[in-house]
């Protein structure tokens, strides 16, 4: 799948995807009760941009060479990588019911080992720029044209090897590194700036020498521009992409709860939370 040119009817298109992926995630959350659920639903719209507009893929084949490289630094979220992976036709779909449960290749955090598609293995936050910077050092050795994409929390910025990699990609200059930051503002031990305050972000990520864009990261058509701008950049710097998201988007009664980063929802709410979805969809 190349990357395509945005039209009124892709734009539209988009928007479908994003719904159909936060669909599928809450149906996999219905699986175990419980989840990653809000960050699945406020990433939705970048990995929708992401999957059917920017990157080029195979769904055929994950592992061809001539791929863009999609990592997911956040391996919690990968049931939101789950969700997209499925709507792009690299998983199927009826694998969507296995989420979380024994053999399943679809684990509650993303590992490489399990999933076709998952380009490394999370966990551990931090450490996804690292290996980011040298898969795009490994691809300009090998002259290769395509870009790697890293997607990163924004409690990932409170560790130390993520301005490792980000001054060691600024000082190659590696301009196939696209980084792509979900400024959700909520991590585990409560509100991102709050347990360690990262702003300003942006004069952060120029003074590691990036080409630094801030955006909507729930608004598809900024997000488009966003993606199209830095890949068609031609100064030899990364790029990076900060996406300010709504935890929960798209389903209001979940958006409003205070203590979002890991859903517990009840038997009778998940009926509830994908009826939101849809009337949010029609309206």
């Amino acid at each position: 799948m190349e990357a395509q040119t945005l039209t009124r009817a892709n734009a539209l298109s988009l928007d479908e995807r994003a719904y159909h992926i936060r669909r599928k995630a809450l149906r996999m959350g219905q699986v175990q009760g419980q989840g990653y659920i809000a960050q699945a639903l406020g990433v939705a719209d970048v990995l929708s941009v992401a999957y059917f507009h920017a990157l080029r893929y195979r769904p055929e084949d994950p592992y061809w060479e001539g791929r863009d490289r999609f990592l997911l630094s956040i391996g919690h979220y990968a049931i939101a990588l789950y969700a997209a992976l499925i709507e792009a036709g690299v998983i199927p779909e009826a694998e969507l019911e296995t989420y979380g449960t024994d053999d399943s290749r679809l684990p509650m955090s993303g590992m490489a080992s399990y999933t076709p598609g998952m380009e490394i293995s999370g966990g551990t936050l931090g450490i996804g720029l690292g290996i980011a910077v040298g898969m795009a050092l490994g691809l300009r050795r090998k002259a290769s044209d395509r870009f790697v994409y890293n997607l990163m929390s924004d409690g990932e910025l409170d560790e130390g090897p993520t301005w490792e990699a980000a001054m060691s990609a600024g000082h190659w200059k590696l301009g196939n590194l696209i980084c792509l930051v979900d400024v959700n503002r909520m991590q585990a031990d409560g509100v991102s700036t709050g347990v360690l305050n990262f702003e300003p972000l942006a004069p952060k990520w120029e003074a590691f020498g990036w080409h630094v864009q801030r955006v909507d990261g729930n608004d598809i058509p900024a997000l488009v521009r966003a993606f199209d701008t830095a890949r068609s950049l031609t100064a030899p710097k990364p790029r990076v992409i900060l996406c300010d998201t709504r935890m929960a988007k798209g389903v209001p009664f979940l958006e409003a709860r205070e203590k979002s980063h890991f859903l517990r929802v009840e038997s009778h709410e998940w009926a509830l939370a994908l009826a939101a979805l849809d009337e949010g969809r029609t309206a």
